[in-house]
């Protein structure tokens, strides 16, 4: 039997509506209890802030097109190397980190669970593989379904029972976690030279529209009570005047709610763009803010932009071939059969820019005119808008009107003119920053046990070197990036894995994965037709798509609610 007392932290818990109260925390075999015995191994907290382990809703950390970002940036590997220890491997990678860094940098940041948020069904088994060798870090991945061929077509035909059974047998046999949507349409679209550019405009060959896709799979992921809502990169996203398509994509299934969320919309300073070409670009986060403020039915995470050099991939073929020749940076792009497509470029966000500070501007705006924190989750969308390890000092910038006004004093007149930031006071709390890094990211993806320090929670627990009593975030913003990026102590399920901001342990996490409920007879019916048509579009056989179990390290299987 396994114990440690974590004596008198400041805790911040949102779950429990614990606000800075100095308590102890009991934790016996992985998971957090009322009371230990006195052999319990202690560590003294005493003052320093405790936090529940951060929780990542969308960060691409594993799977086909981050290995191949790797290989398409050789130079990214140089920039922050990481040693070999007696405990951790060595590694490279600065926007792109490899497998292991991945899994010591989030832990030293005090994050124990992290989602890959986009997975082609075909490739899931590389997404797996990368995921089974991330130290550390529970996970799970989200499989791609909005531009798949059999998903159109029944949704087409309104079979919306057997797209059902469909997207049921995908997300078993691929072992994902939720329905991923990304650019609905436009990617099929983009395999024949073209996209969309409306909710209603026709993809090629399948008579349907991007709308017609999104409420369908809305259907869907109510039908088989998946634990996340759909997640959602819509239309148009990286274009002016985009935020009118993105307040239309929330819109077109209110009707579909019931009063409780059904909508993520993932990385929204992509989608909160004014203006009508780039030359008037300007923030759309009021008016994104304003229907949050009044719709209950969304979720949303930033993709926020740090002032760096990455590497920007998405499955949004398009997109990433409209940027490529709007940097004139070098470009790769793959079509998965049946199924979807990505594009990888390589890109420097700069102060100078006016159109980069814009972007900048939108995501912290976002945030900051959100009255209900639990809406909102913090997010670079990993690498695109910047790396993951930049999360402290996003967390500065929204605690810290200082701190933006440092940023906001550099960047181009023009930028400030057409966005918010300057205009808005609001400062986050240690309070707030728990719910947008934990709870609310736990809720949202109907983890239980994560995100919260009560009983009966796993005993994922950060401990970071700062006094939030002795300070004034709002002026010594410098000193929560600093405690931010390295906890003095991190538990993941009881187990000490960071010490004196060092990695002292390397377990391997659990990789989450849902098995939907459906009629039985109906699934048969589907994967037998779907014999046939692997033979006709599939390169592989059906037998070698479907992932077994056992092929996983430390499986978790969920049922659905």
């Amino acid at each position: 039997m396994s114990e440690i007392l974590v004596k008198n932290g400041i805790i911040y818990d949102p779950s429990s509506k614990i606000d800075g109260e100095q308590k102890d925390i009991a934790v016996r075999d992985g998971k957090i209890v009322e009371s230990v015995s006195n052999n319990a191994k202690i560590i003294d907290a005493s003052n320093f802030l405790v936090l529940a382990g951060g929780v990542d809703i969308h960060s691409h950390i594993a799977g086909s097109k981050v290995n191949a970002g790797r290989i398409l940036r050789p130079e990214d590997h140089y920039k922050d190397p990481v040693p070999k220890t007696n405990l951790t491997r060595a590694g490279v990678g600065y926007s792109v980190p490899s497998i292991f860094v991945t899994g010591y940098r989030y832990s030293k940041m005090g994050y124990t669970t992290v989602f890959e948020p986009a997975t082609p069904p075909l490739k899931a088994r590389h997404t797996l593989e990368e995921l089974n060798d991330i130290p550390l870090l529970d996970k799970a991945h989200y499989p791609m379904f909005c531009n798949n061929m059999f998903v159109m077509e029944y949704l087409a035909a309104g079979k919306i029972e057997e797209c059902a059974a469909y997207v049921a047998w995908v997300i078993e046999a691929t072992k994902g976690y939720a329905i991923k949507i990304v650019n609905p349409g436009g990617v099929e679209a983009w395999g024949w030279g073209k996209n969309v550019t409306s909710l209603d405009d026709q993809v090629p060959h399948f008579n349907i529209t991007p709308k017609e896709i999104i409420r369908g799979l809305c259907k869907v992921n109510k039908i088989l009570n998946l634990p996340h809502t759909i997640h959602v990169h819509p239309n148009r996203l990286g274009r002016p005047g985009n935020y009118e398509n993105t307040i239309k994509t929330m819109d077109c299934v209110r009707d579909l709610a019931d009063g409780k969320p059904v909508i993520h919309m993932t990385h929204i300073q992509f989608e909160g763009y004014g203006g009508r070409d780039w030359l008037s670009l300007s923030s759309g986060a009021s008016e994104i803010a304003k229907y949050l403020n009044g719709n209950n039915h969304v979720t949303l995470d930033l993709g926020q932009v740090i002032f760096t050099d990455t590497t920007t991939m998405t499955g949004d073929g398009p997109f990433q071939y409209q940027l490529h020749l709007l940097s004139g940076n070098k470009w790769t792009n793959v079509d998965v059969e049946a199924e979807s497509g990505s594009g990888i470029v390589p890109f420097v966000y700069k102060k100078s820019n006016y159109v980069n500070a814009v972007q900048w501007a939108i995501g912290l705006e976002v945030c900051l005119l959100i009255n209900d924190l639990w809406k909102v989750f913090l997010t670079t969308d990993h690498p695109n808008g910047g790396p993951f390890y930049a999360y402290p000092k996003v967390i500065a910038w929204l605690m810290s009107k200082k701190a933006r006004d440092k940023i906001t004093s550099k960047i181009p007149r023009m930028a400030r003119k057409r966005t918010d930031i300057e205009s808005i006071d609001r400062e986050l709390t240690f309070y707030d920053i728990a719910i947008i890094t934990r709870a609310a990211t736990a809720k949202s993806l109907n983890l239980k046990q994560k995100g919260r320090l009560d009983i009966g929670a796993d005993a994922d627990i950060a401990i970071y070197p700062i006094k939030p009593r002795e300070i004034d975030p709002s002026k010594d913003y410098k000193k929560v990036i600093v405690a931010l990026k390295n906890a003095i102590y991190v538990l993941k399920d009881g187990e000490v894995v960071v010490k004196d901001k060092e990695i002292n342990s390397t377990p391997m996490g659990r990789t989450f994965w849902v098995k939907p409920k459906i009629e039985t007879d109906l699934l048969k019916t589907v994967t037998t037709e779907l014999k046939t048509k692997f033979k006709d579009y599939y390169t592989v056989e059906m037998e070698n798509y479907y992932i077994k179990e056992d092929y996983l390290v430390n499986p978790v299987a969920l049922g659905a609610e």
